[in-house]
């Protein structure tokens, strides 16, 4: 499954320029990346959120694919009964088999909390999508609130760092982990910055037989506190500090698609953004041991996973 940048380079664009995306947004970078690897035709369904409402402010919209707009927590639910009533016109012969493919795209709000229920629903029901989450590790879109994405640590309207607590004082939720426990086709982790890794997961996600789920972190430049040119560089950080890995769970097999050279500290990564600057001042050396660590054990116990 050879992905060339010259190829996609002559492939129609499913999102149009001009949306209303922040400068250094990850989102957009992401979901056009998604739509270059999609050859089929597709319907996409999108939770409320920062994404939905960059490209589809009345009377404009920037999706040069059919577009669905979901409730927060029930895109994987609104997607699913479009799958439906696909198989179902199919078989009473009212309209032809194009292949279409059937995709719900929320951020870490709507798939992390609001609508994991909905998400597990569909997928252990056996619904043929592809759910993507494009997480930024907060509500982004409502006020830049914690969520269970948020990694420990963090600043945000709801987990203030100050005298009280020093940001977020849990773990994020290892979601992706939890997706894989359901035992379906494929799940995977990915990140823009390693686009042609994206790429190719996207393709085996929709070729698959059933439901599949990537986990695709989206910096965003607002919430994390970096300067907007800096996107694509604090997402590869990411992975090489080993914070996100990337990697795929095909047939229930586990792979990593890619494994860093000489494998980073995340404070080198962590004070590049305004959301963590706190922990660097005195007294809070404990909680960077703390973070460094956990993603230590995490580190070691997805090598063994993909051995």
């Amino acid at each position: 499954m050879a992905v060339r940048l010259k190829d996609l380079a002559k492939k129609p664009e499913g999102l149009a320029s001009g949306h209303r995306g922040c400068a250094g947004c990850m989102e957009p970078i992401a979901v056009r990346q998604i739509l270059l690897a999609i050859d089929n035709p597709c319907v996409v369904c999108c939770t409320t959120g920062c994404l939905e409402v960059v490209t589809t402010i009345f009377p404009f919209t920037a999706w040069k694919v059919p577009f669905i707009h979901s409730a927060f927590e029930s895109a994987a639910a609104t997607i699913s009964g479009v799958e439906t009533a696909y198989k179902v016109l199919k078989k009473r012969g009212k309209i032809k088999d194009r292949g279409t493919k059937f995709i719900a795209i929320g951020g870490d709000g709507g798939t992390y909390d609001i609508g994991f229920q909905a998400l597990s629903g569909a997928i252990e029901r056996g619904h043929d999508i592809v759910y993507i989450c494009l997480d930024n590790e907060a509500y982004m879109n409502t006020g830049i609130q914690r969520s269970s994405a948020t990694p420990m640590g963090a600043h945000t309207t709801t987990s203030p760092a100050g005298k009280v607590i020093p940001g977020k004082r849990e773990f994020r939720k290892d979601l992706t982990r939890c997706i894989a426990s359901h035992n379906i086709p494929y799940v995977a982790q990915a990140v823009p910055s390693k686009w042609r890794d994206l790429i190719t997961k996207v393709k085996k996600a929709v070729e698959v037989k059933g439901p599949a789920f990537i986990n695709i972190l989206s910096p965003c430049r607002l919430g994390w506190g970096y300067p907007p040119e800096d996107t694509i560089e604090i997402g590869n950080e990411a992975v090489e500090t080993c914070f996100w890995p990337i990697y795929e769970v095909e047939d229930g097999k586990w792979r990593l698609t890619y494994k860093p050279k000489e494998k980073k500290p995340v404070s080198e990564w962590l004070k590049k953004q305004g959301r963590f600057k706190h922990l660097f001042k005195p007294g809070n050396e404990s909680i960077l041991e703390e973070i460094q660590d956990h993603i230590d054990q995490e580190w070691e116990r997805l090598q063994r996973l993909c051995s």
